[in-house]
């Protein structure tokens, strides 16, 4: 399944919610689609009637929810649909929920996991968990140089010093400060020029996210 949006809270009389968007494809929110909304036993397909956006948000309006009451019970639940319904992306562009999970390599040798992507409003940041802790890797063409998603691959080439930037080197408090303020003086180094890879989900311009 795929997550298209998160209920937020009930939103005026007639049943409506407000709801975080999750994907880029605002399209899929039109009168008579099909959703799959909640959890576990909660699980249910319901039928939109009515949406519209309002200060970032979208207004939904399902068929057999007509009271506030019942709109309040869906506050938090996830509005999804199946996987299978992901659009088809343009060539270069990927789902962030494709990334996660893949080996990042430089040269054959192994660098950590994807475990998580950053949106920074610049160049995004892919969250790996390596050996010697996390690490943040710029998702820039000039780095991340091949995204082999049929073998669960992204191939880098790092920049100088990346490694050590992001390396844990103690406990306490102040110095992972220190560390954190040195990882995003070389974020900035080397997240400059942009990229040539559109990420979808989790995120960059195209995002749905996978929650499966």
């Amino acid at each position: 399944m795929v997550a298209v949006a998160r209920i937020r809270r009930a939103r005026g009389r007639r049943g409506e919610v407000a709801a975080e968007v999750m994907t880029d494809f605002t399209e899929r929110f039109h009168p008579g689609a099909v959703f799959r909304v909640g959890e576990g036993a909660r699980l249910r397909e319901m039928t939109l009637e009515e949406c519209w956006f309002q200060k970032g948000l979208a207004i939904l309006k399902f068929q057999g929810v007509d009271s506030i009451s019942d709109a309040e019970l869906l506050a938090d639940d996830i509005v999804r649909i199946p996987r299978s319904q992901r659009r088809e992306l343009p060539p270069g562009a990927v789902y962030i929920s494709d990334l996660i999970g893949c080996r990042v390599t430089e040269d054959g040798a192994p660098v950590g996991e994807v475990t998580g992507f950053l949106e920074t409003g610049g160049v995004p940041v892919l969250q790996l968990q390596a050996p010697e802790g996390e690490i943040l890797i710029p998702y820039a063409e000039h780095i991340c140089r091949e995204i082999d998603l049929a073998n669960r691959e992204i191939r880098v080439r790092l920049p100088e010093g990346l490694r050590e930037v992001n390396r844990t080197t103690g406990t306490g408090g102040r110095r992972r400060q220190r560390n954190a303020r040195r990882n995003r003086n070389a974020q900035r180094n080397t997240m400059s020029g942009g990229t040539g890879q559109t990420a979808a989900t989790g995120s960059a311009e195209l995002k749905e996210h996978d929650d499966d």
